[in-house]
């Protein structure tokens, strides 16, 4: 899907650590060295090791009179570059004993606010770490900080999307060793991070009360790969006039498999299950083996 929206041209994603944010640092995908020992065992791809061709710029957002095999050739090798680097991230946070939350959806939608909420919810239970990727500005990072959650933001410059390397990448930033959830709040976005797994145990996506009832139909990729879908905001279902029969239809003919929960961060309502529910996953994580 990247290769027709032309995500990648121009800026190089950022990773904003604590430290950038107390410093006025820029941060940077390609300046900060890598740990004697990472997520990917035995294999540290370092940015000044090798070559990287620049595979997600001018070829992938070819017009389409100007479309030729090659184009579909780097797709694929982006897709599956990343999925080689998702199994490795997926097999590190198995070894540590994570839980990983890959959250989606709309700009909107509520993600931070969930965010925010699971993890105070969750304190005496969980301890929890939040990657943030937003293409620019860490005002979504500097909340979460001030609520005292360790936090790293990626910063992705035109990338519309997290992907396995960023992600890769801003883990030497958290404190991994004290966490057990870490929460990946992805780019607001419902079309390319559909491609794209990160390495998470649940890809959870959020629609929003005040978004409509047909989200599910009009992005029907990314709801259909979630394992979890999350219908927000609630509290303000009866003043937008949200058809609460109708989004659960459409959810369940998109994402038949997926856990509904309907909530609402502001209110509390429905928040006791889905932390329970996060709870018995971190349980059954653990008992994997790896």
């Amino acid at each position: 899907m990247c290769r027709e929206c032309g995500c990648g041209l121009g800026g190089e994603p950022r990773i904003l650590s604590a430290r950038d944010a107390e410093t006025g640092g820029s941060g940077s995908m390609q300046a900060r060295p890598g740990p004697s020992t990472g997520p990917v065992a035995g294999e540290v791809h370092s940015p000044h090791g090798h070559e990287h061709p620049d595979i997600h710029r001018a070829p992938l957002h070819a017009h389409p009179e100007e479309a030729t095999g090659q184009t579909v050739v780097l797709h694929r090798s982006l897709l599956e570059k990343n999925q080689r680097l998702a199994e490795q991230n997926r097999g590190f946070f198995r070894a540590k004993g994570l839980l990983v939350l890959n959250v989606v959806s709309a700009p909107g939608s509520g993600k931070t606010t969930l965010i925010e909420r699971t993890v105070s919810g969750l304190r005496g239970r969980l301890k929890c770490g939040v990657i943030v990727g937003d293409l620019a500005t860490d005002r979504d990072a500097q909340r979460l900080r001030g609520a005292g959650i360790p936090v790293v933001q990626v910063a992705t410059g035109t990338v519309c999307h997290l992907d396995a390397e960023m992600v890769r990448r801003a883990l030497r930033d958290l404190p991994l060793d004290g966490l057990e959830l870490l929460i990946l709040e992805n780019v607001g976005n419902l079309v390319c991070p559909a491609d794209f797994d990160l390495g998470e145990d649940l890809r959870v996506v959020l629609m929003s009360v005040t978004e409509g009832e047909d989200k599910p139909l009009k992005y029907p990729p990314l709801f259909h790969s979630a394992h979890v879908a999350l219908i927000t905001k609630v509290d303000l279902a009866e003043v937008v006039g949200f058809d609460r029969a109708a989004a659960l239809d459409h959810l369940h003919r998109v994402s038949h498999h997926a856990r509904i929960f309907e909530l609402s961060a502001k209110t509390g309502a429905g928040m006791d299950e889905w932390l329970s529910f996060l709870v018995a996953e971190h349980e059954r994580v653990k008992s994997q083996p790896w």
